[in-house]
This record gives C-alpha cells, sequence and structure tokens, in this order.
C-alpha cells in the first residue's frame, strides 16, 4: 500500500496517500450508478489505482448492465480504501461470507472504509460499523440499527475512518468527500470542474421530506412487497454477525 503522509496548511488538513490503491468490491444485483457514479469520479484522482472486485471475479450483472473482468475479491492483496456500493441484493450479499470475509480482511488493513447507499449494510454484516455513525439510502436507512450503526439522514457521514454516502446519487458527493480526504480541497474542486458536476435537478423531490406526499407514498408503495424479505435477510445477516 502507499505512504501516508499529514498535510497540514492555514485552509486545510488532510491525508495524502501517494498513489492510493482503492477497491470498489461489487455483486450481482448492485445498483450500477453506486458503483459507477463515484468510479468516475475517483478515476481522475492523480495517481489513484483502481481494482473492481467480485466474490468469484469475472462478469457482474447490474440493474441491466454487466461488469466483465473483475478481480476475485480473496486475491486482492490490500488496499488503501474500500468501496461497497448498494443495491437491491445487498441484504442477501450481507449474508454471503463468501464476500463477507475478504471484505473484512480487506478493511481491517485499509485507512478507509466506505460505502453507498445500502451498501453500509454490508458494511455492517462485516461488523465495521458497530457504534458508529453511518448513511444509507432512506428507504433502508432503519435496518443500520441492526448492526449497530447509528443511523444518519445525511448525503455523506464520517466517522472515523468509515465514510458512507446515501442512496444512489449521494455517491457522486461521497467521491468528492474521498478526494479531498485524500488530496485536498482543491483537486476535489478540479475533479468536479473537469466533469462539470453542477447539479440543477428539475424537481425538489430527492427526499422524503421534500417529495410531494403522493409520491412518497407511490415509491414507499412499490418497495413495501419486498421490504419484508429485505428485513428478514439484515436481521439473519445481524445475526450471523454476533
Amino acid at each position: 500500500m502507499a505512504r501516508a503522509i499529514l498535510c497540514v496548511n492555514p485552509k486545510e488538513a488532510y491525508m495524502t496517500i501517494a498513489q492510493p490503491h482503492i477497491v470498489f468490491a461489487i455483486y450481482d444485483g448492485m445498483t450500477h450508478l453506486d458503483f459507477t457514479g463515484p468510479h468516475q469520479f475517483l478515476s481522475r484522482l492523480p495517481g489513484a489505482r483502481i481494482t473492481v472486485a467480485s466474490r468469484d471475479g469475472g462478469a457482474v450483472a447490474a440493474d441491466g448492465l454487466t461488469f466483465a473482468g473483475t478481480d476475485k475479491l480473496d486475491e486482492v492483496a490490500g488496499c488503501d480504501l474500500i468501496c461497497v456500493p448498494g443495491g437491491a441484493n445487498a441484504t442477501a450479499v450481507a449474508g454471503d461470507p463468501g464476500f463477507i470475509r475478504p471484505l473484512q480482511r480487506l478493511a481491517a488493513q485499509a485507512s478507509y472504509v466506505t460505502s453507498v447507499c445500502t451498501g453500509s449494510l454490508i458494511l455492517g454484516a462485516a461488523g465495521l460499523l458497530r457504534d458508529k455513525r453511518a448513511g444509507c439510502h432512506w428507504a433502508w436507512r432503519h435496518l443500520l440499527a441492526e448492526f449497530g450503526a447509528i443511523p444518519v439522514a445525511e448525503r455523506v457521514v464520517r466517522d472515523g475512518r468509515c465514510i458512507t454516502g446515501g442512496g444512489v446519487t449521494a455517491g457522486i458527493d461521497f467521491a468528492l468527500v474521498v478526494i479531498a480526504e485524500l488530496a485536498g480541497d482543491a483537486a476535489a474542486q478540479a475533479v468536479q470542474l473537469g466533469l462539470e458536476y453542477d447539479p440543477q435537478p428539475p424537481f425538489d423531490a430527492g427526499t422524503p421530506d421534500r417529495a410531494p406526499a403522493a409520491i412518497l407514498a407511490t415509491v414507499r408503495a412499490r418497495l413495501s412487497a419486498r421490504m419484508p424479505q429485505w428485513e428478514a435477510e439484515a436481521r439473519e445477516a445481524a445475526f450471523a454477525a454476533r
């Protein structure tokens, strides 16, 4: 792993890691923007080396896209930062020892342990968020408590070496926070400008607090059919982690 140097100036203090090795641990059924959003931004971090790995290696199917040629998690020697994206299959993956064990091994030596969306539930199942503040997609956020984490309704949540993003598109804000952590605010702003990240959504319905009541009811209804399954899988994974 790369050498870390503490950089301090009057305006900012951050831990820079020369040529940081970043590992995305992905799985079938993930939400691809949870992965591709942060990947696009972090790939612009000067000197970064990015590995995309999965439990079995090879192809990973996600939301209509297939990502080919992933490395096998067990064969990744180590990393400076590990990131787990979320997805509708996250609670099932949380109960899969074949994914959780290599995640625990890599997290044990990483400087940063991170996730986007429901990926935090997988971190929780690996025992990495106990007594820590963490973010998640609003519909699944309550399940963090099953793993001893403290659910927080924020876009990006930092607690020690753990950085967790909220739902899906929060992965881009999350990535900018990570870049600033690794290389400073100026580096993060340069990446933001280069990718012209200037969100101006046509609607203000991105959170349950601001969405119209009818829209919130519609989305909750869509999720309600599978929520008992997700809750049961999370409880099972939490029990196995004890």
